[in-house]
Formats: C-alpha cells, sequence, structure tokens
C-alpha cells in the first residue's frame, strides 16, 4: 500500500500519487498516460496532473490496481 508521507515532491498536489516505492515499471504511464509521468533522470514515475474526467479517473484506479509495488496512493481526498 503506497504510503503519502513517503511520495515524490514531484506529484501534482491532489488525490493521487506515487510513492517512493516505485520501480518505474511504466504500467501506469502505458493505464494513464494524461496524468502519470516518467521522471526519467530519477527512473521513478509521478503524477504530473490529477485526473479531471470520469474516464481519467477510471484509468488512474486501474493504474492503482495494475501497479506491481503498490506504490500508487489514492487519499481519498483532494490530497492537499
Amino acid at each position: 500500500m503506497a504510503d503519502k508521507t513517503n511520495k515524490f515532491e514531484d506529484n501534482k498536489p491532489g488525490k493521487f500519487y506515487v510513492d517512493k516505492e516505485c520501480i518505474a515499471c511504466d504500467a501506469c504511464v502505458m493505464s494513464a498516460p494524461n496524468n502519470f509521468y516518467m521522471d526519467e533522470n530519477d527512473g521513478h514515475s509521478f503524477v504530473g496532473k490529477q485526473p479531471i474526467s470520469d474516464e481519467e479517473i477510471e484509468q488512474c484506479i486501474e493504474a492503482m490496481e495494475g501497479c506491481p509495488v503498490e506504490a500508487i496512493g489514492d487519499d481519498g481526498g483532494d490530497g492537499e
């Protein structure tokens, strides 16, 4: 389970985030390409844009459920 106290600083504020357990597998970027981005220099993904549509929310949930190391979190609120 992702830990919001261990999330990357480059996540955009909001509901979804990626924590430091990320192994840069790219699965989240493939599932939700409008919302997850890869930091090629540091080797991890992050939420570059919080979802704004139902489709994006579904894709982010799919990314979270498909994360092999459970590095994607949904804090259930606005994440602030």
